[in-house]
């Protein structure tokens, strides 16, 4: 009897250290930037959870605008840290003059023709105003996003998400892809 006794006391005690174990190593919370689920240029499902643990930059993207270059140095970041866990995700919006008037298609075939893009794109989007989408309301708001919040003011606005799915930068369009302000942080994090 005490052996029996003394035998369920130490599963008692073992079990609730053995369950905390299995969460932790079960359960990988997904970070809030992160815990969106998109469509990709080719209108397959993207569950953004697929990120977790790598440097994620989010642009938002246009095929006729004064900074649409800026698809070559987001490729060049993507060719040169890809292998290191830098994500590139162009997004592309249309609220900005109506720069990106075309197709996911067309979108595509633009990108592959005139940059070679090889970097994951997401589908058109809305980045600002009515009907935006849950992911930049989401970089984009004071309640989620309070240091880096603001609406997105134009094309190529450069969000930089962290491996843990912390927002940890936020660069106006101005501002290369390929600047060394951007890329200080990326390799930083990269080496987290």
């Amino acid at each position: 009897m005490r052996l029996t006794v003394s035998l369920l006391t130490g599963l008692l005690v073992l079990a609730p250290t053995a369950a905390r174990a299995e969460e932790k190593k079960g359960d990988k919370k997904v970070a809030p930037a992160l815990n969106f689920k998109m469509k990709d240029i080719d209108g397959k499902d993207v569950d953004l959870s697929k990120y977790q643990g790598k440097v994620v930059m989010i642009v938002n993207v246009a095929s006729r605008c004064g900074y649409t270059p800026q698809y070559k140095q987001l490729q060049t970041l993507h060719e040169k840290y890809g292998k290191d866990g830098l994500v590139i995700l162009g997004v592309p919006a249309n609220e900005f003059k109506q720069q990106e008037p075309g197709s996911n298609e067309e979108i595509k075939e633009f990108c592959s023709t005139n940059y070679d893009v090889k970097f994951d794109m997401l589908g058109k989007v809305v980045v600002k105003g009515k009907g935006i989408c849950p992911l930049y309301q989401y970089l984009t708001s004071k309640e989620t996003n309070p240091k880096f919040a603001g609406d997105v003011g134009w094309n190529f606005t450069k969000f930089l998400i962290s491996k843990n799915g912390e927002v940890i930068g936020r660069f106006e369009p101005k501002v290369k892809p390929d600047a060394p302000e951007v890329t200080k942080v990326i390799e930083e994090e990269l080496k987290k």
